[in-house]
């Protein structure tokens, strides 16, 4: 079941605050997916989830190639969790970031949300993923 990422339900949003490993799927240059496991951070006021990563990472460079590069729309993403049968998948737009300030806040929500900092990195990036949907069954709408 869609909804939109930016008016999620109370369920939807509870459940990306609970402590979940989730996944990034990107897309290869031969169109084939590459999928990994990340932790994510969603903003549904902003609009975007992130994914803290390594400048060197596969899913960057895949990003960094669709997306044309750091100034391109944007490479067409999806980062995914599960918990039994409950599950949600965010999709958008991503683009890599890599001003101090960006990566700053995406350090300081994935503390937030997985209760411990994330480890150094000095070429630490953060995916940024400008979501244009939201779906999942079994957390739309529980109380």
């Amino acid at each position: 079941m869609a909804m939109d990422p930016h008016h999620p339900t109370p369920a939807y949003l509870s459940f990306w605050r609970e402590r979940h490993l989730c996944t990034l799927t990107t897309l290869r240059a031969n169109g084939t997916p590459h999928v990994v496991p990340v932790g994510v951070t969603y903003d549904p006021e902003a609009g975007v989830a992130r994914v803290l990563a390594s400048r060197s990472s596969a899913k960057v460079r895949h990003v960094l190639a669709a997306a044309g590069g750091t100034e391109g729309p944007g490479a067409r993403v999806a980062v995914c969790q599960v918990d039994g049968r409950r599950w949600a998948t965010l999709e958008g737009y991503a683009c890599v970031r890599t001003e101090d300030a960006e990566i700053a806040e995406g350090e300081r929500r994935y503390e937030e949300r997985y209760e411990r900092a994330p480890r150094l990195n000095p070429h630490r990036v953060v995916i940024e993923i400008r979501l244009t949907r939201a779906m999942g069954a079994r957390v739309l709408n529980e109380a």
